[in-house]
């Protein structure tokens, strides 16, 4: 847990595997770090999948597969991993800005 490869966010081919006793060991270290830009899990089950990947705090969270990616599946981290989501509709909310525009129209069946 006090490695670099630990405790950085380090970009390459790399993989990083760790024991762990317990779920909640696995899941606590996992969130142990000031980054959260993905994480892979490897199981049969899914009650565990689902516990697991509701539980770390990381932007995408694959199951039995890593590096998958659909331009329909907003892509992008948490806590310090960056800003914003890519691929999906909230990759588009960074180019426009929302807003609310109120007249009243008189004279209509509505009013």
């Amino acid at each position: 847990d006090d490695m670099k490869i630990a405790k950085e966010e380090i970009f390459g081919p790399v993989l990083s595997l760790m024991k762990f006793k317990t779920i909640e060991e696995a899941i606590q270290r996992a969130n142990n770090t000031r980054y959260g830009l993905a994480a892979g899990v490897v199981t049969k089950d899914i009650n565990i999948a689902n516990t697991v990947s509701r539980s770390i705090r990381a932007g995408t969270i694959w199951i039995n597969c890593y590096f998958e990616f659909d331009s329909g599946c907003p892509f992008g981290g948490y806590k310090m991993s960056g800003f914003g989501k890519d691929f999906g509709m909230d990759a588009i909310y960074k180019y426009t800005k929302l807003k609310s525009v109120v007249t009243p129209i008189f004279n209509t069946p509505w009013l």
